[in-house]
């Protein structure tokens, strides 16, 4: 079945009573759109889209961005084996560890400018915001950059997270390799990012990880709400599927006698979706996308014998996904009996569905709210929080992004939009700082 990460939610410790902070502290929007705009600098498109594949020079340059701006806010700086940074500042109890504020600054090939990036920029202007006010919080805040979210250069996504959480070892991710066969270690090492910190919780722990992210979806800009309620992650599995048939010669073989690979590859992507289109499936919000289709030997007067399938499903429930994998396979093998062909499933990536610490998304709730948010969602992407959820309490704030339309240079969220997530997660890190403080000071800790 190949290498296969497994994720599992961390156990939570229940709500809390109502967190307030120092509303006085504030984030400043043009100064966050300021941020966003400098990051973009490095890898940007014509089209206004962003191309920063991870460890590119566009990459290596927005790192060495990041670190400096860090800096001049209060931050040391810790670069992991996997290349993840974090920027620390020091709170008033440094034996604990730091709240993390995360996501990621590389990009899709064709991709936008908020996708990740702007999740990193929110952190840096909390960050911001605390500093200039001279703030010193309970425990250290951790700005946070994950190598290779993506997964576009490197697959699988979310690749060096889930080293940190466990999910993978740095072996395996090291090993990696890019369409040229170049490894992640190797990549890492040509831009200066192979860090010394052994890339682990248990080698550089968190206390907690609020994360920042366009919705990449349409809900929020349906209902006109500037920031989401990110409750859980749907379950999501990812296939390699081989169909072999036979090369034979298009002008000399009867239609009859073939066994065209191609054409029952053709079959199975309608199939795939018309399993999530009707009925029950489809009610309860399951999806399933074959984007990928490699065939041989790509002559046009030669049968293709060989396909390469990438199969994505997804679903609220690891039960519905499993559903859809059940029917893709039983009527992937009808196909195949019909056709001369035969088949074979790599189930390579598993990521269960997840629900978020209720204390962290309480934090968000509370937060959200103060500025007249109160939408809840259940994230239908995956993202870096999803694995560091398996070691630390873990929530995220979902900023809205016009018709829902991401992994594209169309990728777009309003300034007062980015600007009010950004707030939101100064509140919900706020509040849960205090929460950090109230249970050390009480000694429940």
């Amino acid at each position: 079945m190949g290498s296969i990460a497994k994720t599992e939610s961390r156990a939570s410790t229940g709500l809390i009573p109502e967190l307030k902070y120092d509303a006085k502290v504030r984030t400043d929007a043009q100064r966050t759109i300021e941020t966003l705009e400098q990051a973009c600098q490095w890898g940007n498109t014509p089209d206004g889209g962003m191309n920063r594949l991870t460890c590119n020079d566009d990459d290596r340059k927005v790192r060495d961005w990041f670190i400096e701006e860090a800096k001049k806010y209060g931050c040391q700086v810790k670069v992991d084996s996997m290349g993840n940074i974090f920027a620390i500042r020091s709170g008033q109890n440094n034996d604990l560890p730091p709240i993390g504020l995360g996501s990621h600054l590389d990009t899709q090939p064709t991709g936008g400018k908020y996708d990740g990036i702007l999740g990193v920029i929110s952190g840096l202007e909390v960050l911001k915001a605390v500093h200039t006010n001279n703030i010193t919080t309970y425990a250290p805040l951790a700005v946070i950059n994950w190598t290779n979210e993506e997964g576009a250069r490197f697959p699988p996504a979310m690749l060096c997270s889930g080293v940190w959480g466990g999910a993978f070892t740095t072996e395996y991710a090291h090993a990696r390799t890019d369409p040229d066969g170049i490894t992640l270690k190797q990549a890492l090492e040509g831009i200066g990012y192979l860090g010394e910190v052994p890339c682990s919780y248990d080698a550089n722990p968190l206390s907690a990880h609020f994360e920042v992210h366009i919705e990449q979806g349409p809900m929020l800009d349906a209902a006109e709400s500037p920031v989401g309620i990110v409750k859980g992650v749907q379950s999501i599995r990812w296939y390699h599927v081989d169909v072999v048939g036979r090369e034979a010669h298009t002008g000399t073989t009867p239609m009859d006698r073939r066994s065209d690979a191609l054409l029952g590859a053709a079959k199975m992507i309608v199939e795939t979706n018309r399993f999530v289109t009707e009925g029950e499936l489809a009610a309860r919000g399951a999806r399933a996308t074959i984007a990928v289709v490699n065939s041989t030997p790509q002559s046009i007067n030669t049968i293709a014998g060989k396909v390469r399938l990438g199969l994505d499903i997804r679903a609220p429930s690891d039960a519905d996904v499993q559903k859809v994998e059940d029917l893709c396979k039983a009527r992937f093998d009808e196909i195949c009996k019909e056709h001369g062909l035969t088949i074979n499933f790599d189930l390579f990536w598993v990521s269960p569905a997840l629900q978020f610490d209720p204390t962290m998304v309480q934090c968000v709730t509370e937060s959200a709210k103060d500025i007249g948010c109160e939408m809840e969602l259940v994230s239908g992407a995956g993202h870096d929080s999803v694995y560091t959820s398996l070691k630390v309490p873990t929530a995220m704030i979902f900023v809205r992004c016009r018709d829902g339309v991401s992994h594209n240079p169309a990728e777009y969220s309003r300034p007062e939009d980015c600007a009010a997530g950004a707030e939101a997660l100064l509140g919900a890190y706020m509040r849960y700082d205090n929460y950090l403080r109230s249970k050390h000071e009480s000694g429940k800790a």
